[in-house]
Order: structure tokens, then C-alpha cells, then sequence
């Protein structure tokens, strides 16, 4: 896997002046969610996946019942890094609770679950843009969004930066999740780690669906010009950030 949540909850905070050790049990606790998120996908309820990380997907090798079960887990067990005191006495204990309830929210029905189920009930029916934004946004943006957003919080970051990297985010969940439908059709399995074309026989609603591939770079590329204008404020403390937003266009060419 990439471990681009984590990573994402280390630089935000970083950029604002953050301590790295002191998040580090947030960052892991974000990787924690992702999986117990594409372990659940990966069901047959759900997406039906064979491949994950180039290996056999989990309820492939232990079963749909142990495969439940390890996603509640593992969400679980993120809860317990959040909202430990060891390794992050030096952040104020109302960010901590301000990023936790960030971190749910994006996660319930105002959140992923709620693009998860407009994405289930879209599927083989033919879709708006408004609508294929809204499950973009929702099932895989928020997410990223609320990494970037709680480690600006966990950095201590004062409003007007908590605002540019709250931008910052959603330009950048949302390309990343373009990204992601471009490579599913353009990409190499065996470099992605998990099934190509999936979307397709699914009859997913994606954006190369609606717009096309050449227009689908077009709008992920704007998207990430966008939120690198986001970071113009802040000093090179925010490159990571910057390199990982120039990363996801290069993915698509």
C-alpha cells in the first residue's frame, strides 16, 4: 500500500509546526481505517475483489466472517491510538478531541458510508455529474480531506491554515479518486496491487465513464493545480505536501 493517510496526517501537521512523534499514533490510527475500509470493500456484498496489495484479498484466505470481523477490529483499535495520552501530552487534549469527532464524521453517513451508498445504488443506472461528485467526494475525499484537516489540528494550526488545508484536501480527494478511476482502466495490475477493470465490469459510476479519459486528466490535473494555490501561505515545511499533490498527476501519464 501507499500509506498516503498517514503520511498526509504527518506532513498537514508538519506544515503548521507540528511534532511528528506526537501524531505518529494518529497516522497509524488513519492506516488502520484504510484497511478495515478496503478489507470490507473487498466483499462480496460490496466491490467482490480478488486482488489487494498483490496479494489474495482477505476474505479470499480467512473468510467473509473473519474478514468482517478483522475491519471492526482494526476501526476499533484506531479509536484506541486516537484518543491515547501517550506520545501526545505536548497536543492540547480538546485538538485531540476535535480531531477524533473530525475523524468520525468522516467516516459515518454524513461521510464515506454516505458515498458508499449512493455509490451502490448509482451502480449499472446512468448518472449526473452532481452525483458522481458527491460520491467521489463523500466515499474517498472526506477521508483524505480529514487527514490533512487533523493534522493541521494536532499541529496546533491557527485558522487561516486549518482553512487553506481544509481546501487543500478536498481538491486533493477528489483527484485522488479520479486518479484512481483513470488507473483503473490504464493501469497495470501488477504495479497497482490490486484487479484492473473492476469499475468497468461492475458498471461503477467513474469519471472516465462520464467525461472520458483525456477530460478526466484534464479535471484531476486542474484539481491539483488548485490545491497546491492552497499552500501558497505556507513555507517549505509544506513541500511534502506539495510533492504528494504533484505525485497523483504523474500517476495518470
Amino acid at each position: 500500500g501507499k500509506r498516503l493517510r498517514p503520511v498526509l496526517v504527518i506532513a498537514a501537521s508538519e506544515a503548521v509546526g507540528g511534532d511528528r512523534k506526537a501524531v505518529l499514533p494518529f497516522a497509524v490510527a488513519a492506516e488502520l481505517i484504510h484497511t478495515y475500509t478496503l478489507i470490507h470493500d473487498d466483499l462480496p456484498a460490496l466491490d467482490n475483489d480478488d486482488l489487494r496489495r498483490g496479494k489474495p484479498t482477505n476474505h479470499k484466505v480467512f473468510g467473509e466472517a473473519v474478514a468482517i470481523l478483522a475491519g471492526d477490529a482494526l476501526l476499533t483499535e484506531a479509536f484506541i491510538l486516537m484518543t491515547r495520552s501517550a506520545g501526545m501530552e505536548s497536543i492540547p487534549p480538546e485538538n485531540i478531541l476535535n480531531a477524533t469527532h473530525e475523524m468520525s464524521t468522516a467516516l459515518g453517513s454524513k461521510g464515506m458510508i454516505g458515498g458508499q451508498v449512493v455509490d451502490l445504488e448509482s451502480e449499472g443506472k446512468p448518472i449526473d455529474a452532481e452525483t458522481l461528485e458527491y460520491i467521489h467526494i463523500y466515499k474517498t475525499g472526506f477521508l483524505i480531506r480529514a487527514c490533512i484537516r487533523c493534522g493541521g489540528m494536532l499541529g496546533q494550526a491557527t485558522s487561516r491554515q486549518l482553512n487553506s488545508l481544509s481546501r487543500f484536501g478536498a481538491h486533493i480527494g477528489l483527484a485522488f479518486q479520479i486518479i484512481d478511476d483513470i488507473l483503473d482502466i490504464t493501469g497495470d495490475e501488477k504495479q497497482l496491487g490490486k484487479d484492473i477493470g473492476s469499475d468497468l465490469t461492475k458498471d461503477k459510476a467513474t469519471y472516465p465513464a462520464l467525461y472520458g479519459l483525456d477530460e478526466s486528466r484534464r479535471k484531476a490535473e486542474e484539481l491539483v493545480n488548485e490545491s497546491l494555490a492552497c499552500l501558497e501561505e505556507f513555507d517549505g515545511r509544506a513541500d511534502p505536501l506539495r510533492e504528494i499533490a504533484r505525485f497523483f498527476v504523474q500517476r495518470t501519464f
